[in-house]
């Protein structure tokens, strides 16, 4: 899997799982400018039209060790810096141990990666928990965090 087939898979991954919440979901929108000045291009924009919100979410899939973990860094900061909701998906086994590290503790950043037998069924796993519960808590669907639990 590369970057862009990464990003189809979030995009379609979202689609499949939380469509019919009302979602419409784009590929490659152009919002505002990065940090450094260039025009930016979010690679998977979700927005729920009914409640006036949106979520922007860049993809970044590392299979093998590369120069994607110096990207990472300046993907952050340029996420924060969005004048939006803003997260970071990422999977694949290719990032260094401490650009792994840096993603895990940060607020912005959730994994998400398809099982290998499962790339284009979009199943919920354990894999995909935390996107699931970034747009649960952008978009307040409560349900997401209780399903399978009783009220007191």
């Amino acid at each position: 899997m590369n970057g862009n087939e990464y990003a189809d898979w979030v995009a379609n991954y979202i689609k499949h799982n939380f469509g019919q919440r009302g979602l419409k979901i784009y590929r490659e929108v152009s919002i505002g400018k990065s940090i450094i000045g260039k025009n930016r291009r979010v690679d998977v924009l979700v927005i729920d039209e009914s409640q006036n919100l949106a979520v922007a979410i860049e993809c970044k899939y590392q299979s093998t060790s590369g120069t994607v973990d110096e990207k990472i860094p300046y993907t952050l900061a340029d996420t924060k810096a969005m004048q939006m909701d803003a997260y970071i998906a990422y999977g694949g086994g290719g990032f260094s141990k401490g650009v792994i590290h840096m993603l895990e503790a940060s607020e912005l950043a959730c994994h998400a990666e398809p099982s290998e037998n499962d790339i284009l069924l979009y199943s919920q796993t354990r894999d995909t928990q935390e996107l699931d519960q970034i747009l649960a808590m952008r978009f307040g669907w409560w349900d997401v965090f209780t399903e399978g639990k009783l009220p007191l």
